[in-house]
């Protein structure tokens, strides 16, 4: 069928060649009237959705939209690790952070330890983007990121309070857009610590719908000590403020109006960011929200009747209406870094602490990882967190290129954050209950209980997934949408021409190339590196071909209509962001030196990718609004039937047993977290006995052999090392090593418990 319908495709083409090529016929009796279609047909888009659509950079993303990737593009991009100086201070004050930090001590507490707080500030912890000529560490993408990542593999408030000064706020904005005056007052203040920021957005009646904020201001003149002052009067009433109950300094979002005519003729200004002082008269802040129980300040912020200066707007007078652009560019970046971050961060926690559990806790006489159903559980932990990294990894150095990658930064901040909770719901099984029962023992549960909370932020990765990645994605990175559109918006029928015919021809081509690509799996694609990089990176070709082939036909049939379809729109995000997934996976393993050990990572990861892509792709042919359309996408892509089954069982136990049983694999997984050596801790305590309990496995499958073949027969379990040291299967050294390493593993298992009195005095 493919065969055929290419062999349609070029026929149709050559009739449209033939009949529409001559531009002086084609343009007034055929273009025209497409044109005033689509003008008709195009969704309003207001001024602040046009902002935030074209906030940032096309990077890869176009890549994908292309149909065919340019593989030696990514195989030149460098993906720079850190500098010595980040590498040391990662090495020294944020292990020595990590070391000082008790994760439950601070949810007892409700907060960090006020020498942990001024530690943070003296480190200049909450500098790390600030340039160094302002005091600050001057930090790259790469390195911010590892410092969260560490952090939150220790506790999640540390991580959180770290993470936010260095995000989207006060530092970003001035950094970008502050006049010289702003940077040279607040950057070496907040870089010091000396000054704590947050900033205000959110709002009741404003959540994901950011740019229907009511906080308003009005530009007035107040009298100040005898003098007239050029201002704005300002009431707000802002929600879910992280760091706000120990804010000094405020950024805050609001719509400016000047109906006095102040500035200029215009009324209403648009959305402005300006930062007020936590001092300023009229402001009402301090109280808190509890989030999951998880103690970050977070609280909500109430100004009524403020009145502040023009000159606390960010870049001053000149920023009066710039808001939405600055909070829209700068969340391109910086949803790039911080909540992947993290995710990893918790990630490498729960691959480290399951493979270690699995291989100490025993059930019927064998370690709880060697029963398949654990093993898939196991593996799926470590194959997800393999590329959940890879992409934290390109991303951020996508932004230390220069880039600002809107739609990758929205990929990274939802499907990480997905892949997290996928992740730590699967660890919080194989534990059971040790991972349950709250206290100083369980190294999960706390992280855990944050999901919600990284889910959530930074967009709420519903809305991202069915509205942004796509739509954004489309407009931005297709190679004929955004000519086609800016072709109307010019009125100019020339223009669009060029555009429109050039995207029919692009979409003819390419059904041409993915029914061909869907029939043979890609397999005849020209690309470059190893065997298994070769292959890995002709399927991603194939399934971006057929990914692009069911954007445009959505486009070009649906119109308008597919920005209200948020379960295609969702599905298409889907596609496109395992494409993207499935690349830097790709591009670590290459970048890694492309050895046999990290075949499987690569295959796992990959799998499971193809699995997902042809998933949402399937799914939209079977619920296509137009099911004859939805039948012929289904035949061209897929004629012979789904080829994407995930990982195979084979690869899920040799996985799993690499996470349980082969310190490199374990390493190569969770190098980037803190470790703690200190048996008193929980994670200490369990790195400990995973060694011990690796250390003996020989002496074991001795005593095992024995038991089944040997003098051992018959004996009970509970009676095993003692009899095997009475019969000389072990000597006494041997029996020491091994109940030394049965005590320890015996330790780590058991869990907390209290009296009635200490219950009742639990926080969090």
């Amino acid at each position: 069928m493919p065969v055929v319908m290419t062999g349609w495709a070029i026929i149709f083409t050559a009739v449209l060649s033939g009949l529409f090529g001559v531009h002086a016929i084609r343009q007034p009796f055929v273009t025209a009237a497409l044109m005033k279609i689509v003008k008709r047909s195009l969704p309003k888009i207001s001024e602040t959705e046009q902002t935030a659509l074209d906030a940032g950079t096309v990077w890869w993303d176009a890549e994908i939209f292309s149909g065919r990737p340019d593989w030696d593009k990514l195989e030149e991009f460098n993906v720079s690790g850190l500098t010595k100086e980040e590498q040391a201070f990662l090495d020294g004050q944020v292990e020595e952070i990590c070391r000082e930090t008790d994760d439950w001590k601070i949810a007892q507490d409700r907060d960090l330890p006020e020498e942990l707080w001024q530690k943070l500030r003296d480190m200049k912890f909450f500098g790390m983007i600030i340039p160094k000529k302002y005091g600050g560490l001057g930090f790259s993408a790469q390195a911010h990121s590892a410092v969260v990542l560490k952090l939150s593999s220790r506790s999640l408030p540390l991580s959180v309070i770290v993470m936010v000064p260095n995000s989207l706020g006060p530092a970003e904005l001035l950094l970008h857009y502050g006049t010289e005056e702003q940077k040279d007052h607040y950057l070496p203040r907040l870089a010091s610590g000396e000054e704590m920021p947050c900033f205000a957005l959110t709002e009741p009646k404003a959540g994901s719908d950011a740019a229907s904020i009511q906080s308003h201001g009005v530009i007035c003149e107040e009298k100040i000590k005898g003098k007239k002052v050029l201002g704005i009067r300002l009431n707000w009433r802002k929600r879910y403020i992280t760091l706000a109950p120990v804010a000094t300094v405020i950024g805050l979002a609001f719509k400016l109006s000047d109906p006095d005519g102040l500035l200029g003729n215009k009324e209403d200004l648009g959305i402005t960011c300006a930062l007020i002082p936590r001092d300023t008269k009229g402001m009402s802040i301090g109280r808190r929200h509890d989030p999951m129980g998880i103690p970050f300040p977070n609280g909500p912020i109430e100004g009524k009747d403020v009145f502040i200066p023009i000159s606390y707007v960010i870049g001053g007078e000149e920023g009066v209406g710039q808001g939405w652009r600055m909070l829209m560019e700068s969340l391109a970046a910086g949803r790039s870094v911080s909540l992947p971050s993290l995710s990893l961060g918790a990630a490498q926690l729960a691959t480290r602490v399951t493979g270690a559990y699995s291989s100490v806790r025993r059930q019927f006489g064998l370690p709880i990882g060697k029963f398949e159903g654990v093993a898939e559980r196991l593996a799926r932990i470590g194959g997800l967190t393999y590329g959940m990294d890879a992409a934290r990894q390109l991303t951020c150095a996508a932004v230390d290129a220069g880039e600002r990658p809107s739609v990758l930064s929205g990929i990274a901040k939802a499907y990480l954050t997905e892949n997290m909770r996928t992740v730590f719901l699967d660890a919080m099984d194989i534990l059971g209950g040790a991972a349950i029962c709250r206290g100083p023992k369980n190294l999960l549960s706390r992280a855990y209980d944050g999901l919600p909370i990284a889910i959530t932020v930074e967009g709420a990765n519903i809305l991202t997934r069915s509205m942004i990645i796509f739509g954004q994605g489309s407009i931005r990175g297709h190679p004929f949408v955004p000519k086609e559109l800016e072709a109307v918006a010019k009125n100019s029928l020339k223009d669009f021409d060029d555009a429109f015919w050039g995207h029919i021809n692009f979409t003819v081509c390419n059904a041409a190339r993915a029914g061909i690509d869907g029939l043979t799996a890609g397999r005849f694609l020209k690309v470059k590196g190893t065997a298994k990089a070769r292959r890995h990176k002709q399927l991603i070709t194939r399934y971006s071909s057929a990914f692009v082939l069911v954007a445009d036909v959505s486009m070009l049939l649906l119109g308008s209509s597919l920005k209200r379809r948020e379960t295609l729109s969702g599905r298409l995000a889907d596609a496109l962001s395992w494409l993207y997934l499935a690349t830097a996976a790709v591009k670590r393993f290459e970048d890694e030196g492309s050895t046999k050990e990290d075949e499987l990572y690569l295959d796992w990861f990959c799998a499971h990718a193809y699995q997902e892509i042809e998933q949402a792709l399937l799914t939209i042919t079977h619920n296509y609004p137009v099911k004859f359309v939805g039948t012929m996408l289904r035949l061209c892509l897929f004629l012979l039937g789904r080829k994407a089954h995930g990982p195979t069982d084979m690869q899920n136990i040799a996985l799993a047993n690499r996470m349980m049983g082969d310190l490199g694999g374990r390493e190569k997984l969770s190098s980037d977290i803190s470790v703690s050596d200190n048996p008193d801790d929980a994670m200490g305590a369990l790195e400990e006995a995973y060694r011990k309990i690796q250390a003996v496995i020989p002496l074991e499958a001795r005593i095992r052999t024995s038991r089944k073949t040997g003098v051992l027969r018959g004996v009970a379990r509970e009676d095993l090392y003692h009899v095997a040291l009475q019969k000389g299967v072990v000597d006494e050294e041997e029996f020491q090593q091994v109940m030394a390493a049965q005590s320890l593993a015996d330790a780590v298992v058991e869990v907390d418990d209290y009296s009635q009195a200490a219950y009742k005095r639990l926080k969090g």
